[in-house]
């Protein structure tokens, strides 16, 4: 099967079966230019606090509940909607980020009272064998529903945490078929995901949100832009969701990156159960190439 008949069976399988983290969907001139803001200014791990943007703590430093600091952020695009990074700038640095959505609708606790699992405990150990520091982007549900899980993952300096919503519902309609919030309960959303995050004793968080099904307009970024956010795509889609061939994982990964790449995948058992197998096989070769990983909040600070 080539690379690009893979491509197209992943979207679809995401498209189908309402994965949407893996997809996306086209905004509207000034959405666009959303994406264009420059970087706002950052201070170094040692800067002092700043509440409004929350980030993860050195590796040298013991986290502690209720003491976020500084992470470099985008400045708002026109009219103060909300920035969107999509791939590092600088594109001669070989260095490239793999973000893991934790996916959980507010409606699927009956499914993990069931057996269904939407945590993958064995992929994030072997992120951590590997030695591969990686932003999760996680749901609220997700985070109340494997609280240990989330601040084993927020209290790891390897990890840092962002906000993925806390219901997963859709911010703009139509979107894979998820139910839509409007503007207000849209930005509540968001607010109730960091305090989940938070309840769970998770530190390192950072003032980060990727949409959920990718889906966003103009309305959706004016609805973020108290929340003080830069908006995170991508521009690989591992096109892991759903997937039963690690092999054909890897080899779209493989294929997508580029210096500054951003890699979207899902740290979800029940919904993407060979993202652990393929991480193996693009790790060492993405290594080999001379890639270097790094979390989101590099990035976005080159």
């Amino acid at each position: 099967m080539t690379i690009s008949v893979r491509k197209a069976a992943a979207a679809a399988a995401l498209s189908a079966a309402l994965a949407g983290c893996g997809g996306g969907t086209g905004t509207s001139d000034a959405g666009r230019e959303a994406r264009m803001g420059t970087h706002a200014a950052s201070a170094p791990a040692s800067a002092a606090p700043s509440a409004a943007a929350p980030a993860p703590p050195s590796a040298s430093a013991a986290p502690q509940a209720g003491a976020p600091y500084r992470a470099p952020t985008m400045a708002p695009g026109p009219n103060g909607l909300t920035p969107v990074f999509e791939r590092a700038k600088q594109h001669s640095d070989k260095t490239v980020a793999l973000t893991f959505d934790a996916d959980m609708t507010s409606d699927q606790g009956p499914r993990a009272a069931d057996g269904e699992h939407f945590d993958n405990p064995q992929l994030i150990s072997t992120l951590r064998t590997l030695k591969v520091p990686s932003t999760i982007f996680m749901t609220g549900r997700w985070a109340e529903e494997y609280p240990d899980q989330a601040k084993s993952i927020g209290t790891d300096a390897n990890f840092e945490i962002a906000n993925h919503s806390y219901s997963h519902h859709a911010f703009k309609s139509p979107c894979y078929g998820l139910p839509s919030l409007d503007g207000a309960a849209a930005r509540a959303d968001v607010d109730r995901a960091f305090e989940a995050f938070r309840k769970a004793g998770a530190v390192n968080t950072v003032p980060y949100f990727r949409f959920p099904g990718g889906c966003y307009d103009d309305q959706a970024l004016r609805a973020l832009s108290t929340a003080k956010v830069t908006a995170v795509q991508w521009d690989v889609v591992s096109g892991d969701a759903f997937a039963k061939d690690p092999d054909a994982v890897a080899e779209q990964v493989l294929a997508g990156v580029k210096p500054g790449s951003v890699v979207v995948m899902h740290c979800t058992r029940s919904a993407a159960p060979v993202t652990e197998e393929a991480i193996r096989k693009i790790v060492p070769e993405l290594r080999k190439r001379g890639y270097r990983f790094v979390k989101v909040s590099e990035l976005i600070g080159k």
